[in-house]
């Protein structure tokens, strides 16, 4: 599905503005993902927090891991509703407040990282991984120099 793409000079392509190419890739990138996510009838909120939980089990709370999620969200989200919809779903339990993912869940969690992993190997066509990361590098310095938080999520 990628599109030929002209050629240009360095010098023209370093003339471009690095927001409105970032913002685009942003937009579509992230589009494309909840795109996958709703056909699971999940939102990002609960895609990170299904991640979360797995890497960690019993070692989430509400308050710890809306608290950690809250800085990636950019939909204002009610974190309290997406862990009560994920124990109202059978996919996350709560045991004297620490989050555990059902079967279900970890079944669910996987069926959606399967549906991201298309999107991210969309992406990736004919991107060479040395680009990739080379991209991503620049984009972390950019981050830092504007006084944002540059290093990678833990």
């Amino acid at each position: 599905m990628s599109r030929e793409l002209k050629e240009y000079s360095q010098r023209e392509l370093a003339a471009q503005p690095i927001g409105a190419w970032a913002g685009v890739a942003s937009r579509l990138a992230v589009g494309a993902l909840r795109e996958q996510l709703a056909v699971e009838d999940l939102t990002q909120p609960h895609w990170w927090t299904l991640n979360h939980v797995s890497g960690a089990p019993g070692g989430w709370n509400r308050a710890t891991l809306t608290e950690r999620l809250t800085k990636w969200d950019d939909l204002r989200t009610d974190f309290d509703g997406v862990f009560d919809d994920l124990v109202d779903r059978g996919w996350l339990t709560e045991d004297a407040g620490l989050m555990t993912l059902t079967e279900e869940g970890e079944e669910g969690r996987l069926r959606a990282r399967e549906r991201n992993l298309r999107v991210h190997r969309q992406m990736h066509e004919g991107v060479d991984t040395a680009d990739f990361a080379t991209t991503i590098n620049v984009l972390r310095r950019m981050v830092a120099n504007l006084g944002g938080d540059g290093n990678l999520p833990d």
